[in-house]
């Protein structure tokens, strides 16, 4: 076992975990950040979305060893002083949420994407959201949410 300090959301955490532990364990099992979803467990579902120093990374691929140092947010730390991030708004208000278990990964590649390129084409967020499946919505309320949320951030 190795004792690591994770910073999660800004907060600091000691957490003890094994060499083989995933990023997506021990921040849902560990740190009860259930947000982070374990889909697949194969990286190809894209539920388990987090940014690890701003980029987006699928966490059930990464060995939490490698995060140590970094800056890991998830869904639950886009909201700031309580009010919600333009993209959290604009996924209500577009009414991108069904069953809900894309989404906090969906807002994380978002997020992303936004951070590199406030600038967007319809093809530049479809592809950036590739790699998250969403089995309810058929993604075009999600694009739109995501393209509403650019347009303002300007």
């Amino acid at each position: 076992m190795l004792n690591i300090e994770l910073k999660v959301n800004g907060t600091k955490f000691n957490v003890e975990v094994t060499p083989y532990d995933t990023l997506a364990q021990i921040l849902r099992e560990k740190l009860g950040f259930t947000e982070v979803k374990n889909g697949c467990e194969k990286g190809e579902c894209g539920s388990c979305t987090v940014l690890v120093d701003g980029k987006a990374v699928i966490s059930c691929l990464m060995f939490v060893v490698k995060a140590e140092g970094k800056e890991i947010t998830t869904a639950k730390g886009l909201a700031k002083d309580g009010k919600l991030h333009i993209l959290q708004k604009k996924f209500i208000a577009h009414d991108t949420i069904q069953c809900g278990y894309c989404t906090p990964g969906m807002l994380m590649s978002a997020k992303a994407l936004l951070d590199t390129n406030p600038n967007l084409s319809e093809e530049e967020i479809r592809v950036a959201i590739s790699g998250n499946i969403c089995r309810c919505t058929g993604y075009q309320q999600i694009v739109e949410a995501i393209a509403a949320a650019a347009a303002e951030s300007k």
